[in-house]
C-alpha cells in the first residue's frame, strides 16, 4: 500500500474484485471463496462503503433491451469560465451517462443514450439553448465493440 491515494490492503481489493464480478454474492459466498470469517467480510464492505470507496450497487443493463439503444458522444464548446455551470446543467438530463472535461478542441464530451433521432434533435437543441453553449458535434454510435461498467481493478 505505498499508494498514499489507495486506500485498501489486498484483502480488500480481492474483496472489491470478487463483488465487481458479481454484487449480489452473499458475505457467506465471498467469505467462503476468501476463506475468511463473514464478519471479516462484512466488516471490510462496511469500511470500504464508508470510506466512499463502493459508492453502491447497481445491475448492469443491456441498454439496447430497454429502448435507449442510440448512444450518441457529444463534444461541447462552451464560453470561458462557464464550463461547470453548463455541464451540471447538461448532467441533470437522465440519459446522459457521461459528462468529462477533455482537452483539444472541445471543453466537454457528453456521453448519452436516447430512443430515436427525434429525441436526440430535441435534446441537442435544449443543449445549444443554454447560455455560454457556443458549438456542438454529435457522433452517432454505430456499432459498440466495448463498453465496460466495471472498475479495473
Amino acid at each position: 500500500m505505498d499508494d498514499p491515494r489507495v486506500a485498501w490492503d489486498d484483502l480488500d481489493l480481492e474483496i472489491l474484485r470478487l463483488l465487481n464480478r458479481d454484487a449480489r454474492q452473499s458475505y457467506r459466498d465471498l467469505a467462503r471463496q476468501l476463506k475468511i470469517s463473514t464478519s471479516t467480510v462484512s466488516t471490510r464492505i462496511h469500511r470500504l462503503e464508508k470510506k466512499g470507496i463502493i459508492t453502491g450497487y447497481a445491475p448492469i443493463i443491456d441498454q439496447s433491451k430497454t429502448g435507449f439503444d442510440l448512444p450518441v458522444v457529444i463534444g461541447l464548446q462552451i464560453s470561458k469560465g462557464k464550463l461547470l455551470e453548463v455541464q451540471q446543467k447538461v448532467a441533470e438530463d437522465p440519459r446522459v451517462y457521461g459528462v468529462y472535461d477533455v482537452t483539444g478542441d472541445w471543453d466537454s464530451i457528453v456521453m448519452a443514450r436516447f430512443r430515436d433521432t427525434r429525441e436526440l434533435d430535441a435534446f441537442i437543441k435544449r443543449v445549444l439553448a443554454l447560455p455560454y453553449v457556443e458549438r456542438t458535434y454529435t457522433q452517432v454510435v454505430l456499432n459498440t465493440v466495448k463498453e465496460e461498467k466495471r472498475v479495473l481493478l
